[in-house]
Protein backbone atom coordinates (compact mmCIF):
# COMPACT_ATOMS: atom_id res chain seq x y z
CA UNK A 1 0.00 0.00 0.00
CA UNK A 2 1.39 3.35 -1.18
CA UNK A 3 0.31 6.02 1.54
CA UNK A 4 0.18 9.82 0.57
CA UNK A 5 0.20 12.18 3.85
CA UNK A 6 -0.84 15.81 4.26
CA UNK A 7 0.44 18.36 7.25
CA UNK A 8 -1.93 20.23 9.55
CA UNK A 9 -0.32 23.56 10.11
CA UNK A 10 -1.71 26.68 11.64
CA UNK A 11 0.43 30.22 12.35
CA UNK A 12 0.20 29.57 16.34
CA UNK A 13 -0.46 27.50 19.01
CA UNK A 14 -4.22 27.64 19.64
CA UNK A 15 -5.69 27.59 16.72
CA UNK A 16 -7.27 24.48 17.02
CA UNK A 17 -4.95 21.76 14.66
CA UNK A 18 -5.18 19.30 17.36
CA UNK A 19 -9.12 19.69 17.20
CA UNK A 20 -9.15 19.85 13.62
CA UNK A 21 -6.57 17.15 13.27
CA UNK A 22 -8.71 14.56 15.40
CA UNK A 23 -11.82 15.84 13.18
CA UNK A 24 -10.22 14.54 10.16
CA UNK A 25 -8.43 11.31 11.43
CA UNK A 26 -11.83 9.89 13.28
CA UNK A 27 -14.04 11.68 9.68
CA UNK A 28 -11.42 9.01 7.82
CA UNK A 29 -11.24 5.74 9.54
CA UNK A 30 -15.11 6.16 9.87
CA UNK A 31 -14.84 6.05 6.20
CA UNK A 32 -13.02 2.89 6.40
CA UNK A 33 -9.59 4.76 5.01
CA UNK A 34 -6.09 3.47 6.41
CA UNK A 35 -5.27 6.60 8.35
CA UNK A 36 -2.50 7.44 10.31
CA UNK A 37 -1.01 10.43 12.69
CA UNK A 38 2.37 11.54 13.86
CA UNK A 39 3.23 14.75 15.38
CA UNK A 40 6.22 17.46 14.68
CA UNK A 41 8.53 17.79 17.26
CA UNK A 42 8.53 16.68 21.13
CA UNK A 43 5.52 16.09 22.60
CA UNK A 44 3.91 13.36 23.95
CA UNK A 45 -0.06 13.91 24.73
CA UNK A 46 -0.91 14.54 20.99
CA UNK A 47 0.14 11.32 19.74
CA UNK A 48 -1.53 9.54 22.33
CA UNK A 49 -5.17 11.43 20.88
CA UNK A 50 -4.08 9.92 17.27
CA UNK A 51 -3.81 6.93 18.43
CA UNK A 52 -7.16 6.63 19.89
CA UNK A 53 -8.75 8.19 16.67
CA UNK A 54 -7.10 5.81 14.42
CA UNK A 55 -6.17 2.91 15.84
CA UNK A 56 -3.12 2.69 15.44
CA UNK A 57 0.02 3.70 17.18
CA UNK A 58 0.92 7.27 16.91
CA UNK A 59 4.88 8.33 16.75
CA UNK A 60 7.07 11.96 16.79
CA UNK A 61 9.05 13.43 13.90
CA UNK A 62 11.03 15.87 14.53
CA UNK A 63 14.03 17.28 12.33
CA UNK A 64 16.16 18.72 15.12
CA UNK A 65 16.32 15.89 17.57
CA UNK A 66 16.70 12.75 14.80
CA UNK A 67 19.32 12.64 12.18
CA UNK A 68 18.08 13.04 8.89
CA UNK A 69 18.34 9.15 8.37
CA UNK A 70 16.72 8.39 11.21
CA UNK A 71 13.90 10.68 10.47
CA UNK A 72 13.14 9.43 7.11
CA UNK A 73 13.26 5.80 8.38
CA UNK A 74 10.31 6.34 11.44
CA UNK A 75 8.54 8.60 8.73
CA UNK A 76 8.25 5.07 6.56
CA UNK A 77 7.77 2.90 9.18
CA UNK A 78 4.79 5.46 10.56
CA UNK A 79 2.92 4.81 6.94
CA UNK A 80 3.61 1.31 6.66
CA UNK A 81 -0.31 -0.31 6.38
CA UNK A 82 -1.87 3.30 5.47
CA UNK A 83 -3.06 5.07 2.79
CA UNK A 84 -3.77 8.79 4.32
CA UNK A 85 -0.94 10.28 6.68
CA UNK A 86 -1.73 13.30 9.04
CA UNK A 87 1.19 15.39 10.34
CA UNK A 88 -0.06 17.67 13.16
CA UNK A 89 2.45 20.84 13.40
CA UNK A 90 3.38 22.05 16.53
CA UNK A 91 3.56 25.71 17.25
CA UNK A 92 3.46 27.38 14.26
CA UNK A 93 4.50 26.35 10.73
CA UNK A 94 7.51 27.56 10.59
CA UNK A 95 8.88 27.84 14.37
CA UNK A 96 11.94 26.06 15.08
CA UNK A 97 15.07 27.30 16.45
CA UNK A 98 18.60 28.28 14.32
CA UNK A 99 20.15 25.60 13.12
CA UNK A 100 21.57 23.81 10.14
CA UNK A 101 19.46 23.90 7.24
CA UNK A 102 16.43 21.45 7.48
CA UNK A 103 17.48 20.71 11.34
CA UNK A 104 15.23 23.37 13.38
CA UNK A 105 12.86 21.42 14.91
CA UNK A 106 9.81 23.07 12.47
CA UNK A 107 6.99 21.32 10.77
CA UNK A 108 7.91 23.51 8.04
CA UNK A 109 11.45 21.23 7.87
CA UNK A 110 9.16 18.61 6.77
CA UNK A 111 7.06 19.55 4.54
CA UNK A 112 10.38 20.96 2.51
CA UNK A 113 12.16 17.54 3.09
CA UNK A 114 9.29 14.96 2.37
CA UNK A 115 7.36 17.58 -0.47
CA UNK A 116 4.49 17.50 2.05
CA UNK A 117 1.53 19.79 1.21
CA UNK A 118 0.33 22.11 4.04
CA UNK A 119 -3.23 22.38 5.25
CA UNK A 120 -3.27 25.75 7.16
CA UNK A 121 -6.11 26.10 9.92
CA UNK A 122 -6.44 29.78 10.76
CA UNK A 123 -8.50 30.97 13.33
CA UNK A 124 -10.17 33.98 12.02
CA UNK A 125 -11.96 34.94 15.35
CA UNK A 126 -11.67 38.87 15.54
CA UNK A 127 -11.11 38.96 11.77
CA UNK A 128 -12.58 38.41 8.39
CA UNK A 129 -10.71 39.51 5.01
CA UNK A 130 -7.40 40.37 6.63
CA UNK A 131 -7.34 36.11 6.83
CA UNK A 132 -6.43 36.32 3.75
CA UNK A 133 -3.19 38.12 4.45
CA UNK A 134 -1.61 36.12 6.80
CA UNK A 135 -2.57 33.11 4.30
CA UNK A 136 -0.51 34.96 1.48
CA UNK A 137 2.12 35.66 4.12
CA UNK A 138 2.46 31.81 4.38
CA UNK A 139 2.42 31.36 0.91
CA UNK A 140 4.86 33.38 -0.14
CA UNK A 141 7.54 32.61 3.28
CA UNK A 142 9.55 29.87 2.28
CA UNK A 143 8.97 28.73 -1.72
CA UNK A 144 10.23 25.15 -0.59
CA UNK A 145 6.62 24.66 1.40
CA UNK A 146 3.79 24.86 -0.49
CA UNK A 147 0.38 25.60 1.43
CA UNK A 148 -1.92 23.29 -0.65
CA UNK A 149 -5.84 24.80 0.98
CA UNK A 150 -7.05 26.46 3.96
CA UNK A 151 -9.71 25.32 7.05
CA UNK A 152 -11.03 28.73 8.82
CA UNK A 153 -11.73 27.58 12.10
CA UNK A 154 -13.62 29.46 14.97
CA UNK A 155 -16.49 31.43 12.35
CA UNK A 156 -19.30 33.06 13.36
CA UNK A 157 -21.41 33.10 11.12
CA UNK A 158 -22.31 32.81 7.52
CA UNK A 159 -21.45 36.29 6.59
CA UNK A 160 -18.16 35.75 8.56
CA UNK A 161 -17.00 32.61 6.41
CA UNK A 162 -17.57 34.22 3.14
CA UNK A 163 -15.41 37.43 3.64
CA UNK A 164 -12.71 35.91 4.95
CA UNK A 165 -12.94 32.71 2.16
CA UNK A 166 -13.60 34.88 -0.53
CA UNK A 167 -10.45 37.28 0.27
CA UNK A 168 -8.61 33.90 0.54
CA UNK A 169 -9.56 31.99 -2.89
CA UNK A 170 -8.18 35.55 -4.60
CA UNK A 171 -5.03 34.26 -3.53
CA UNK A 172 -5.76 31.07 -5.61
CA UNK A 173 -5.67 29.33 -2.49
CA UNK A 174 -8.50 27.03 -1.92
CA UNK A 175 -10.77 26.81 1.66
CA UNK A 176 -11.74 23.09 2.18
CA UNK A 177 -13.98 24.22 5.30
CA UNK A 178 -15.30 26.14 8.29
CA UNK A 179 -15.27 25.23 11.92
CA UNK A 180 -17.91 26.93 13.68
CA UNK A 181 -17.43 28.08 17.56
CA UNK A 182 -18.24 25.28 19.48
CA UNK A 183 -17.29 25.46 23.30
CA UNK A 184 -17.72 21.64 23.18
CA UNK A 185 -14.98 21.34 20.88
CA UNK A 186 -12.41 22.23 23.38
CA UNK A 187 -10.54 19.27 25.07
CA UNK A 188 -9.55 20.32 29.20
CA UNK A 189 -6.12 21.00 29.79
CA UNK A 190 -3.76 20.92 32.91
CA UNK A 191 -0.28 22.25 33.43
CA UNK A 192 1.81 20.24 30.26
CA UNK A 193 -0.91 20.55 28.28
CA UNK A 194 -4.34 18.81 27.07
CA UNK A 195 -5.33 16.05 29.99
CA UNK A 196 -4.72 12.74 28.36
CA UNK A 197 -6.66 10.62 26.11
CA UNK A 198 -6.48 7.58 28.82
CA UNK A 199 -7.87 10.14 31.20
CA UNK A 200 -11.44 10.58 29.10
CA UNK A 201 -13.92 8.17 29.77
CA UNK A 202 -16.05 10.08 27.07
CA UNK A 203 -12.93 9.62 24.48
CA UNK A 204 -14.85 7.96 22.11
CA UNK A 205 -18.01 9.88 22.09
CA UNK A 206 -15.76 12.70 21.82
CA UNK A 207 -14.00 11.56 18.34
CA UNK A 208 -17.71 10.56 16.80
CA UNK A 209 -18.51 13.93 17.64
CA UNK A 210 -15.46 15.66 15.71
CA UNK A 211 -16.07 13.03 12.76
CA UNK A 212 -19.59 14.35 12.91
CA UNK A 213 -18.40 18.03 12.47
CA UNK A 214 -15.77 17.17 10.03
CA UNK A 215 -18.47 15.53 7.44
CA UNK A 216 -20.62 18.28 7.32
CA UNK A 217 -17.74 21.00 7.95
CA UNK A 218 -14.93 20.21 5.87
CA UNK A 219 -14.65 19.07 2.59
CA UNK A 220 -12.93 15.78 2.88
CA UNK A 221 -12.55 14.37 -0.43
CA UNK A 222 -11.11 17.72 -1.86
CA UNK A 223 -8.64 17.46 1.46
CA UNK A 224 -7.75 14.00 0.90
CA UNK A 225 -6.80 14.84 -2.94
CA UNK A 226 -4.61 17.47 -1.38
CA UNK A 227 -2.07 14.43 0.01
CA UNK A 228 1.20 13.90 -1.39
CA UNK A 229 3.15 10.44 -1.78
CA UNK A 230 4.28 9.73 1.45
CA UNK A 231 8.71 8.88 1.92
CA UNK A 232 9.87 5.63 0.96
CA UNK A 233 10.97 3.48 3.40
CA UNK A 234 15.18 3.81 3.79
CA UNK A 235 17.59 1.65 6.28
CA UNK A 236 18.61 4.17 9.22
CA UNK A 237 22.00 3.89 10.00
CA UNK A 238 21.29 5.47 13.69
CA UNK A 239 20.25 2.45 15.33
CA UNK A 240 17.83 3.14 18.76
CA UNK A 241 19.19 -0.12 20.63
CA UNK A 242 17.91 -0.85 23.77
CA UNK A 243 18.36 0.11 27.42
CA UNK A 244 18.19 -4.15 27.87
CA UNK A 245 16.70 -7.33 26.65
CA UNK A 246 13.64 -7.04 29.02
CA UNK A 247 12.68 -3.58 30.27
CA UNK A 248 10.65 -3.22 33.11
CA UNK A 249 8.26 -0.02 31.87
CA UNK A 250 6.49 1.68 34.49
CA UNK A 251 2.83 2.43 32.55
CA UNK A 252 0.37 4.42 34.66
CA UNK A 253 -1.56 7.87 35.73
CA UNK A 254 1.52 8.80 37.04
CA UNK A 255 4.24 7.28 34.53
CA UNK A 256 2.98 7.73 31.06
CA UNK A 257 5.37 9.70 28.96
CA UNK A 258 7.44 7.52 26.46
CA UNK A 259 7.46 8.73 23.10
CA UNK A 260 6.35 5.85 20.76
CA UNK A 261 9.31 5.16 18.45
CA UNK A 262 11.26 4.43 21.40
CA UNK A 263 9.43 1.45 22.33
CA UNK A 264 9.07 0.50 18.52
CA UNK A 265 12.84 0.69 17.84
CA UNK A 266 13.37 -1.13 21.04
CA UNK A 267 10.81 -3.83 20.20
CA UNK A 268 12.54 -4.42 16.12
CA UNK A 269 15.42 -4.84 18.29
CA UNK A 270 14.27 -8.04 19.92
CA UNK A 271 13.54 -6.44 23.20
CA UNK A 272 10.62 -7.14 25.08
CA UNK A 273 8.62 -4.81 26.98
CA UNK A 274 7.14 -5.41 30.39
CA UNK A 275 4.63 -2.79 31.71
CA UNK A 276 4.03 -2.78 35.97
CA UNK A 277 1.92 0.16 37.74
CA UNK A 278 3.79 1.63 40.41
CA UNK A 279 0.35 3.28 41.58
CA UNK A 280 -1.26 -0.62 42.08
CA UNK A 281 2.06 -1.01 44.00
CA UNK A 282 3.20 -3.33 41.66
CA UNK A 283 7.65 -4.30 41.79
CA UNK A 284 9.52 -4.07 38.85
CA UNK A 285 9.69 -7.85 36.66
CA UNK A 286 11.88 -9.81 38.18
CA UNK A 287 13.25 -11.51 34.98
CA UNK A 288 13.64 -7.46 33.59
CA UNK A 289 17.43 -6.47 33.45
CA UNK A 290 16.44 -2.84 33.22
CA UNK A 291 14.15 -0.39 34.68
CA UNK A 292 12.57 2.65 32.97
CA UNK A 293 10.56 5.56 35.14
CA UNK A 294 9.10 7.28 32.23
CA UNK A 295 7.98 11.57 32.88
CA UNK A 296 4.28 12.11 33.39
CA UNK A 297 2.10 13.52 36.69
CA UNK A 298 3.98 11.97 39.55
CA UNK A 299 2.99 15.28 41.59
CA UNK A 300 -0.65 14.68 41.28
CA UNK A 301 -0.48 11.21 42.64
CA UNK A 302 2.42 11.69 45.27
CA UNK A 303 0.53 10.29 48.53
CA UNK A 304 -0.45 6.89 46.52
CA UNK A 305 3.44 6.69 45.45
CA UNK A 306 4.23 7.21 49.34
CA UNK A 307 1.70 4.35 50.40
CA UNK A 308 3.03 2.10 47.27
CA UNK A 309 5.76 0.13 49.68
CA UNK A 310 5.99 -2.74 47.88
CA UNK A 311 6.98 -0.68 44.62
CA UNK A 312 9.64 1.08 46.55
CA UNK A 313 11.11 -1.80 47.96
CA UNK A 314 11.28 -3.81 44.69
CA UNK A 315 13.00 -1.00 42.70
CA UNK A 316 15.39 -0.80 45.18
CA UNK A 317 16.15 -4.47 45.48
CA UNK A 318 16.18 -4.35 41.51
CA UNK A 319 18.74 -1.26 41.44
CA UNK A 320 21.36 -3.05 43.28
CA UNK A 321 21.96 -5.19 40.33
CA UNK A 322 20.30 -4.04 37.24
CA UNK A 323 19.80 -0.16 35.49
CA UNK A 324 17.31 2.04 36.52
CA UNK A 325 16.80 5.64 34.83
CA UNK A 326 14.00 8.21 35.37
CA UNK A 327 13.01 10.96 32.99
CA UNK A 328 11.02 13.98 34.51
CA UNK A 329 8.35 12.79 36.52
CA UNK A 330 10.61 9.59 37.17
CA UNK A 331 13.27 11.39 38.31
CA UNK A 332 11.27 12.61 40.50
CA UNK A 333 10.38 9.86 41.84
CA UNK A 334 13.61 8.58 42.13
CA UNK A 335 14.78 11.31 44.84
CA UNK A 336 14.09 11.79 48.35
CA UNK A 337 11.14 13.95 48.42
CA UNK A 338 8.99 15.57 45.89
CA UNK A 339 6.80 18.45 47.15
CA UNK A 340 3.41 18.89 45.23
CA UNK A 341 1.49 22.41 44.41
CA UNK A 342 -0.43 22.64 48.21
CA UNK A 343 3.21 22.50 49.54
CA UNK A 344 3.00 19.24 51.11
CA UNK A 345 6.37 17.12 51.09
CA UNK A 346 6.40 13.59 50.28
CA UNK A 347 8.95 10.96 50.93
CA UNK A 348 9.73 9.39 47.24
CA UNK A 349 12.37 6.18 46.77
CA UNK A 350 15.39 7.75 47.89
CA UNK A 351 17.36 6.07 45.44
CA UNK A 352 18.68 9.84 44.57
CA UNK A 353 19.36 12.30 46.91
CA UNK A 354 17.85 15.50 45.44
CA UNK A 355 14.05 17.28 46.51
CA UNK A 356 12.03 18.56 43.68
CA UNK A 357 8.94 20.58 43.99
CA UNK A 358 5.91 21.88 42.32
CA UNK A 359 4.93 24.71 44.53
CA UNK A 360 6.64 27.65 42.73
CA UNK A 361 6.17 26.79 39.46
CA UNK A 362 9.04 27.79 36.93
CA UNK A 363 8.53 26.74 33.22
CA UNK A 364 11.89 24.63 32.10
CA UNK A 365 11.36 24.27 28.07
CA UNK A 366 13.37 23.88 25.40
CA UNK A 367 15.73 21.23 23.38
CA UNK A 368 18.45 19.88 24.96
CA UNK A 369 21.58 18.05 24.09
CA UNK A 370 23.15 15.48 26.06
CA UNK A 371 26.72 13.89 27.11
CA UNK A 372 26.31 11.07 29.51
CA UNK A 373 29.08 11.15 32.17
CA UNK A 374 29.24 7.76 32.87
CA UNK A 375 27.50 4.25 31.63
CA UNK A 376 23.24 4.10 32.22
CA UNK A 377 20.26 2.69 30.98
CA UNK A 378 20.66 5.66 28.07
CA UNK A 379 24.08 4.13 26.31
CA UNK A 380 27.66 4.29 27.47
CA UNK A 381 30.00 7.28 28.78
CA UNK A 382 30.35 9.67 25.88
CA UNK A 383 27.10 8.55 24.48
CA UNK A 384 25.14 11.60 23.04
CA UNK A 385 21.16 12.08 22.69
CA UNK A 386 19.13 14.57 21.71
CA UNK A 387 15.60 15.56 23.56
CA UNK A 388 14.09 18.28 24.99
CA UNK A 389 13.42 19.43 28.60
CA UNK A 390 9.43 20.33 29.62
CA UNK A 391 8.60 21.02 33.08
CA UNK A 392 7.34 23.26 35.73
CA UNK A 393 9.50 21.53 39.18
CA UNK A 394 12.32 22.82 40.60
CA UNK A 395 14.88 21.25 42.41
CA UNK A 396 15.05 22.68 46.47
CA UNK A 397 18.27 20.50 47.16
CA UNK A 398 20.21 19.44 44.54
CA UNK A 399 21.71 16.16 46.00
CA UNK A 400 24.79 14.92 46.61
CA UNK A 401 25.35 12.27 43.41
CA UNK A 402 27.04 12.66 41.06
CA UNK A 403 25.85 14.49 37.38
CA UNK A 404 24.23 11.97 34.69
CA UNK A 405 25.20 14.35 31.94
CA UNK A 406 26.47 17.73 30.26
CA UNK A 407 23.23 19.69 28.86
CA UNK A 408 23.43 22.45 26.08
CA UNK A 409 20.35 23.82 24.86
CA UNK A 410 19.34 24.12 21.56
CA UNK A 411 21.63 26.70 19.79
CA UNK A 412 24.66 24.78 21.47
CA UNK A 413 25.14 26.38 24.46
CA UNK A 414 26.48 24.90 27.77
CA UNK A 415 24.13 24.24 30.20
CA UNK A 416 26.54 22.28 32.67
CA UNK A 417 26.01 19.32 34.49
CA UNK A 418 22.66 17.79 34.75
CA UNK A 419 20.51 15.28 36.61
CA UNK A 420 22.12 12.53 38.89
CA UNK A 421 23.31 9.04 38.64
CA UNK A 422 24.14 6.66 41.92
CA UNK A 423 25.42 3.49 40.83
CA UNK A 424 23.45 1.45 38.41
CA UNK A 425 20.08 4.79 39.04
CA UNK A 426 20.11 7.51 36.73
CA UNK A 427 17.76 10.12 36.34
CA UNK A 428 17.38 13.61 34.66
CA UNK A 429 14.80 15.82 33.88
CA UNK A 430 15.75 15.91 29.93
CA UNK A 431 13.72 13.45 28.12
CA UNK A 432 15.47 11.26 25.49
CA UNK A 433 14.44 11.40 21.90
CA UNK A 434 17.14 10.12 19.70
CA UNK A 435 20.94 9.05 19.88
CA UNK A 436 23.24 11.16 17.09
CA UNK A 437 24.41 9.71 14.04
CA UNK A 438 28.00 7.46 14.80
CA UNK A 439 26.99 7.16 18.55
CA UNK A 440 26.70 3.94 20.24
CA UNK A 441 24.05 3.51 22.49
CA UNK A 442 24.08 0.06 24.28
CA UNK A 443 25.26 0.22 27.70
Amino acid sequence: MTARGLIIAAPRSGSGKTTITLALLAAFRRRGVAIAAAKSGPDYIDPAFHAAATGRPGTNLDSWAMPPDLLAAIAANNAAGAELVLVESAMGLFDGIESAPGRSGAAADLAARFGLPVLLVLDISGQSQTAAAVARGFQLHDPAVRIAGVVLNQVASDRHRDGAAGAIEKLGLKVLGAIRRDAKLRLPERHLGLVQAAEHDDLAQRLSHLADIAETQLDLDAIAALAAPWPDASATTTPINPPGQRIALAQDAAFSFIYPHLLSAWRAAGAEILPFSPLADEQPPAQADCCWLPGGYPELHAHSLVQAKRFREGLAHFAQTRFVHGECGGFMVLGAALEDADGVTHEMTGLLSHISSMKTRRLHLGYREAVLHAPCALGPQGAIWRGHEFHYASLTDPGRDHPCCDLTDGLGRSLGPAGLQRGLVSGTFFHAIAPQAGCPTTP
